[in-house]
């Protein structure tokens, strides 16, 4: 197991999509903090700018750089590794953050699916395949981390694009872990962030104040190195409202589904609703 002071530390670089705000951004302060060079890739304008600032102010102006990347584009990601590997050499954390959940419904119009799956699926696929070659090839230990998400894993009801991206994203990332360990001197290691309920642009809606329920991204990051430090793969995260065994028994009722041959996604099945309560209460 890769001990991750030797990467997250002095004169090492990390590469944070979806960086100027949010997770994100809380994992980019994290890791100036601990001394790395930090790459932000975000959507222009002033939150980029501002998120820049407020970095530089932690690591130096040497140490910070902020590129204008649209990840739906794979262009715009071999333009950003160009642009890192100039800097600074050589990336050891990539961190394939940024997300989007505009709502969706199974024949909603077109536009949104594409979209979805342009930034929340493929960012984080060809985020990987364009970073990862030169990561392992440089031959020093680094990080991949993929921000995945609860409802890719339970699916429930409710915007079925984001839903299916991010199932594609936890089965990517399990193929590309395995793929890692597989290869012969390969000192780079995939990890699954399952966050919780954050309070971020993407989920506060029209709320100002975070939840009592929500977790903050800094906790959220700091959840992150924890499960690091463990060597974890899946990063489940809790929150403020769900308990990890709450967590895992909605998860092991979706599995479940199959191997029950019950109606798929049962736990919001009339016919079940008593059956799944019962079953989240057994001690």
């Amino acid at each position: 197991m890769t001990n991750i002071q030797d990467i997250f530390k002095k004169s090492n670089v990390a590469v944070i999509t979806g960086g100027a705000s949010g997770i994100g951004f809380a994992a980019a302060k994290h890791f100036a903090k601990a001394g790395m060079s930090v790459v932000i890739a975000d959507l222009g304008g002033d939150r980029l700018a501002n998120a820049a600032e407020e970095l530089k102010a932690i690591a130096g102006e040497e140490d910070v750089m902020a590129v204008e990347t649209d990840v739906a584009s794979r262009d715009s990601l071999e333009a950003l590794e160009r642009a890192v590997l100039q800097r600074f050499g050589r990336v050891h954390v990539l961190m394939n953050n940024a997300g989007i959940g505009p709502e969706t419904s199974i024949f909603s119009p077109q536009t949104n699916w594409d979209h979805i799956f342009a930034v929340n699926l493929m960012g984080v696929i060809n985020g990987t395949r364009t970073f990862g070659p030169k990561m392992l090839s440089h031959g020093e230990p680094g990080l991949i981390i993929n921000t995945g998400s609860k409802q890719g894993i339970t699916t429930p009801p409710g915007n079925p694009a984001y839903n299916i991206s991010k199932s594609g994203v936890k089965v990517f990332t399990e193929a590309l872990e395995h793929e890692l360990r597989n290869t012969a001197g390969a000192k780079i290691s995939a990890h699954l962030l399952i966050p919780g309920f954050v309070f971020t642009g993407l989920t506060k809606g029209e709320r100002v104040e975070k939840p009592a329920a929500a977790w903050t991204p800094e906790q959220t990051v700091d959840f992150m190195v924890e499960s690091l430090e463990r060597g974890d793969f899946y990063i489940l995260c809790p929150d403020n409202d769900v308990a990890r065994p709450v967590d895992e028994r909605r998860m092991a009722w979706a599995a479940g589904d199959i191997i029950e041959n019950r109606p798929p996604l049962s736990r919001w099945h009339k016919d079940y609703a008593d059956k799944f309560k019962a079953f989240l209460e057994q001690k």
